[in-house]
């Protein structure tokens, strides 16, 4: 990452683009060109108005990038939104993040909450949070735990799918869990629970409780909890 002078804001204003070394907001800031830094740091409240690029991310305020969006780590605290398509290679997100085309990297740790207007690409994807994904989560290995509300994607692919319901630490005697809805499942080994689907596919599939699946086709394994229904299903040969 090319290195430049830090850029520190307290009080408010617009600042040019360009590339810094260290970019620290603690007041209200907008930056109307292109910026390129190795750490992002956001106390207060930021805006860049067209592209980012940066190695390190942190955001315990509110930050929006209105066009693209790179980072090599990434822990959001606060709220961000990406107007763009956002390139995070590792995430964590404990507060809020908005991504209004594609975001795609290699570890997601999620646990709050994601918006994607596109698809989602990731080589590890773990949620203990919830998402709306109004595209194709893609990942070698997603993990999803449910402890409250609806998470979406239209659809979920990927090597090994594992979706399991969370007791919610903080309302135990609490009748909501969380649910996740989609369209397709596709993976090897698919594990789930707490889940609507209109078809699911895999080589092995288990079908846990409080599931809704329309059509599971399998080509090795299939067993199903007594809870959950499954309308129709095919065993088919590769």
């Amino acid at each position: 990452m090319t290195r430049g002078q830090n850029l520190t804001i307290n009080g408010s204003g617009n600042y040019p683009g360009g590339q810094y070394d260290k970019i620290s907001i603690r007041g209200d800031g907008t930056i109307n060109t292109d910026v390129e830094c190795s750490a992002f740091h956001i106390f207060g409240t930021s805006e860049a108005l067209e592209n980012l690029k940066t190695g390190s991310v942190k955001v315990f305020g509110e930050a929006e990038v209105k066009g693209n969006m790179e980072s090599e780590e990434m822990l959001i605290m606060g709220t961000m939104a990406v107007g763009g398509r956002a390139a995070l290679k590792k995430m964590k997100i404990l507060g809020t993040l908005d991504v209004g085309e594609n975001l795609t990297g290699d570890e997601a740790n999620i646990k709050g909450t994601i918006s994607v207007g596109g698809d989602v690409e990731y080589e590890t994807f773990e949620s203990s949070g919830g998402f709306e994904i109004k595209g194709l989560l893609n990942a070698d290995k997603i993990n999803i735990s449910l402890r409250f509300g609806q998470s979406f994607a239209e659809e979920i692919g990927g090597g090994m799918i594992t979706v399991k319901k969370k007791s919610n630490s903080f309302l135990p005697f609490g009748k909501e869990t969380g649910m996740l809805t989609a369209k397709v499942i596709e993976g090897d080994i698919v594990y789930l629970e707490n889940t609507k689907a209109d078809i699911v596919r895999g080589k092995k599939v288990k079908i846990g409780t409080g599931c809704q699946i329309g059509t599971v086709e399998y080509t090795n394994e299939l067993t199903q909890d007594q809870s959950s229904t499954i309308k129709t299903k095919t065993k088919t040969n590769l």
